[in-house]
């Protein structure tokens, strides 16, 4: 009786992962007959989506707080991209699983970064490659969405004109929450001025505004707070009185709340740079997410 039990449990089981995948395959068919276009995670797709209007459906890859640096492409995933008719990606060697994706769609593709101008990273194993999280600058995502009209109106020319109006109003957005952010992390005092956060993910934002930078480990694929990576955070923090330090959404904060710990600044916060918000949470578009973090950093660096 009880291997019957086990047979039938198994059955069970199996007939519920098959309903599992049907729902999921379901919930990615649509009825939606406009143009698909992917991006690799959810920041891009909200930045594409107002560039867009209704003449597009946009959704992403990786869904909200993924870890996108080595994700790795779910058969649905592969699936999902063959429906695609654009895909659109960061570049600047963010998405490494990205090349095993694009090999199974014939989508058209087009790379967001491109035109910027990239910052290097400074230190550990990927010293002297270029920093990805160019996004994080409202200057330089004004280049992210030239690059997404001019994909939108290769793929669909009819409506290149709302792409170009779409694109020219969120520039302007962009353009006013820059001098907003700027004239904010400027009002810190001097000696407050150094962004500690756990990757280096703010390189862009601390170009902008003037701020130091320092961080436990510069790219999240790989690292997650070695003694070495503790003990360098922790030497800047007490050289320069870092007040708070931070650490990123998509990433456990054990590392540098022992930081905090060790030198007596205050754990600030919470930043998000990979992965907006659920839509009732705290960053659920783009620029959301650029007003959070400043706000998070200013208050935790305020005197």
């Amino acid at each position: 009786m009880p291997n019957i039990f086990v047979g039938l449990r198994k059955i069970v089981v199996a007939l519920a992962a098959t309903t599992m995948l049907a729902g999921c395959a379901s919930a990615q068919s649509s009825d939606d007959d406009r143009p698909l276009v992917l991006t690799t995670f959810t920041v891009l797709a909200d930045m594409a989506r107002n560039v867009a209007g209704e003449h597009l459906q946009v959704e992403s890859i990786t869904k909200v707080g993924a870890e996108i640096h080595g994700y790795e492409p779910t058969p649905g995933d592969l699936r999902y991209a063959s429906r695609a008719d654009l895909v659109l990606d960061n570049g600047l060697g963010l998405e490494r699983w990205f090349e095993q994706f694009l090999a199974d769609t014939d989508a058209a593709h087009a790379v967001l970064s491109d035109g910027v101008v990239p910052l290097p990273i400074g230190e550990d194993a990927y010293a002297g490659r270029h920093n990805p999280h160019a996004w994080m600058s409202p200057l330089a995502a004004q280049t992210y969405v030239d690059n997404i009209a001019a994909a939108f109106t290769d793929l669909d020319p009819e409506h290149a004109a709302d792409y170009a109006a779409n694109a020219a109003a969120y520039r302007t957005e962009l353009q006013a929450l820059h001098e907003e952010l700027v004239a904010e992390l400027s009002a810190l005092p001097p000696d407050h001025r150094a962004l500690v956060s756990c990757e280096g993910a703010f390189s862009y934002l601390a170009r902008d505004a003037g701020l130091k930078e320092a961080y436990l480990w510069a790219v999240n694929a790989d690292q997650q707070g070695t003694p070495q990576q503790i003990a360098r955070t922790v030497d800047f923090v007490r050289a320069n009185a870092v007040p708070a330090v931070f650490c990123e959404s998509t990433v456990s904060d054990k590392a540098q709340r022992q930081v905090a710990e060790d030198t007596g600044a205050r754990f600030g916060g919470i930043l998000y740079v990979d992965s907006l918000s659920e839509p009732d949470g705290p960053v659920p578009t783009y620029l959301d997410l650029l007003r959070h973090d400043v706000r998070t950093i200013t208050e935790g660096l305020r005197p």
